[in-house]
Order: structure tokens, then sequence, then C-alpha cells
């Protein structure tokens, strides 16, 4: 089982490593600060290194209990010695969209929303509201009170629960029609004051590092879908 350095510490940008198993040009470590996709969070991009040789790490993905790193060409070999660095301006700019879409979240989930569906990206983050009238003014209120939250200086605790507690608690579970893993320990992500929920993705260490939510498009996609794109400004 690889260990997901980027659970421990966001901020961890590199890392040394070994090959564990190769398949192709796919290989496993024993440890990795690449973040696989998940939970609407895509991977992590970056190098892993042998001796002065640097292969282009283009996606991480989980496959049958394995985190496998998908590389731009063959040539590492199990018990190779390497080095792992990441993107780290593209992994900022997730982990900055991933906590404010936790944020955005835990506000309309208090005014009887839930989200159905996401795609966070770099630049520009997708979320799909469980609304069934359109009412700009509405997701306006929404939007206003998460930047009032996002511009709070706000440090975020990241720690662990048995899922039977975790699930016992009514706002642990955020997203419509989806339930945490089936493990027996949790890892929960709060946000003190704002949200807590079951996560298993990089969040940034304070709200106030964010920015705030700027408006890109809204869609009417059905009768209960309301789509929202933004982006994050100062």
């Amino acid at each position: 089982m690889t260990e997901l350095l980027c659970l421990k510490d966001s901020y961890q940008k590199e890392c040394t490593a070994k090959v564990v198993a190769v398949f192709g040009n796919r290989v496993e470590l024993d440890k990795t600060v690449f973040y696989p996709t998940g939970g609407g969070v895509p991977c992590d991009f970056g190098v892993i290194e042998k001796a002065n040789e640097k292969f282009a790490v283009t996606e991480v993905r989980k496959d049958s209990g394995r985190v496998l790193h998908t590389v731009d060409r063959e040539g590492l070999t199990t018990g190779d010695e390497v080095r792992c660095e990441i993107d780290w301006p593209r992994r900022y700019a997730l982990i900055c969209m991933h906590t404010s879409l936790h944020v955005l979240g835990s506000i309309a989930f208090g005014k009887g929303y839930k989200i159905t569906g996401n795609q966070v990206g770099p630049d520009e983050t997708r979320v799909d509201l469980s609304m069934e009238e359109f009412d700009r003014s509405v997701l306006d209120a929404i939007i206003g009170e998460a930047n009032a939250a996002l511009a709070q200086d706000v440090e975020l605790k990241i720690s662990e629960m048995p899922r039977e507690q975790a699930l016992a608690i009514p706002e642990m579970v955020k997203l419509a029609n989806v339930l945490p893993p089936n493990i027996p320990i949790l890892r929960i992500v709060e946000i003190p004051g704002v949200d807590i929920q079951a996560d298993g993705g990089p969040h940034v260490h304070n709200l106030n590092e964010i920015g705030r939510i700027v408006v890109i498009k809204l869609d009417n996609k059905g009768a209960k879908n309301k789509r929202l794109y933004y982006k994050l400004g100062v």
C-alpha cells in the first residue's frame, strides 16, 4: 500500500521513494507526494527522477488498491530509488479550490441544498447543486456567505474518527447520494465554525490563503440541478 504523504502534509513538494512494481509505463511506489485522482479532485502532475533521468508524471490513479503513476515513457524498474516532485503551483491552486468548495458546500447545505456533482480544477471549478428554483439572489447569498468565511483567519484541522461515529453526525456527509469509503477509520477535515466532513483529499492550512469565489457562469441543468462555474480571485 503506497503511503500518501500529501494527506499528512499538503505542502510537501517532493520526496524520495522506491519503485515497488512496474506495469509498462505505470509505476507503483512505496510512498508518494502525488495525489491520485479522487473525490472530484484531479491528480497532481510532476516528475519522477532516477539519477539524472527525469520521467514526466502525466496521471496518478488508484487501481485495485494500488496507486499507479503514469509516466511519459518506460525505463523505471522495480527496486529503483527515485525522487518525486509535484508541480507545486498546480497543487496549490487545486487545494485552494478544494477547500473553497468545502466552504461553499457547507453554506449551501445549511440552507437546504446538497452538492450533487463537482469537478475541481486549478483555474475553474464546477459544482452542481440540488436547487429547484433558479433564483440568482439565493446563489448570490450563498456565495456572499462563503466569501465572508474565506476572508477569516481559520486553520483547518485534520483528524481520524471511527466510521460509525462519524456517520452518526448529520453534517458529516454533504454530497447527495455519496457515502465515504467503506473503511473502519475515516479521515475528517474540519474548518472550525464552517464545516466538518469525511474527506480524503489535500487542503490548505488556513482559509485566508484562498481568496474569494468569483462566478464565471450559472446554468440551469434541470428541475433540481443548478450548475455553477467559478474561479478564485483576490
